[in-house]
């Protein structure tokens, strides 16, 4: 594992817990272990049989509830079938997206937006004239442009210029037209 990281603090918490999960993962369940072998001489009649006071078992023991990492890990992914959506086919799925898309087609043109109420260009009001224009239903603005234009006198040489001289424009030069 390589740490880039300059600063120390997090390449020792990296190494934290890269030790951390390799001893979870060696710790696993515990195995029991068994008596050395004997050097020498082996007891006689001691390993004749399994005694007769132990019942054989019958089945194996019922697994204990292991509250560790990997075992919640586990249920989550026991779980992730009824989380998930169902997966659709692939005709399902072009079923759904031909519903949702309408046919449209793009146009040129350049029609200028009204001024609305709050003084603000509306241009979905220009947009819509523009592909009425070329034969459609209603459209919505793609592109647009703006212009400034003013009156004759600001053209007229030493005179201030004032504040209503001079507007902005704004025109709807390309659309997305649908019927």
């Amino acid at each position: 594992m390589m740490v880039r990281s300059g600063n120390p603090a997090a390449r020792h918490g990296t190494l934290m817990l890269a030790a951390l999960l390799l001893l979870l993962a060696a710790g696993g369940t515990a195995r029991p272990q068994s008596a050395p072998p004997a050097l020498g001489l082996q007891q006689q009649g001691a390993q004749a049989g399994p005694s007769p006071s132990t019942p054989a078992p019958s089945a194996p023991p019922a697994r204990e509830e292991n509250p560790g990492l990997i075992n919640e890990m586990g249920k989550l992914f026991d779980k992730l079938p009824s989380i998930l959506p169902p997966i659709k086919s692939p005709s399902e799925t072009m079923d759904d997206l031909s519903r949702l898309a309408k046919p449209s087609t793009m146009v040129s043109g350049r029609v200028i937006c009204p001024v609305s109420a709050n003084g603000a260009p509306d241009c979905k009001q220009a947009a819509d004239q523009l592909c009425q224009g070329k034969g459609y239903k209603e459209g919505k603005s793609l592109n647009a442009d703006s212009a400034e234009k003013c009156s004759a006198k600001v053209l007229i040489p030493g005179r201030q210029r004032k504040p209503d001289d001079c507007r902005t424009d704004t025109f709807v030069t390309s659309a997305l037209c649908q019927n």
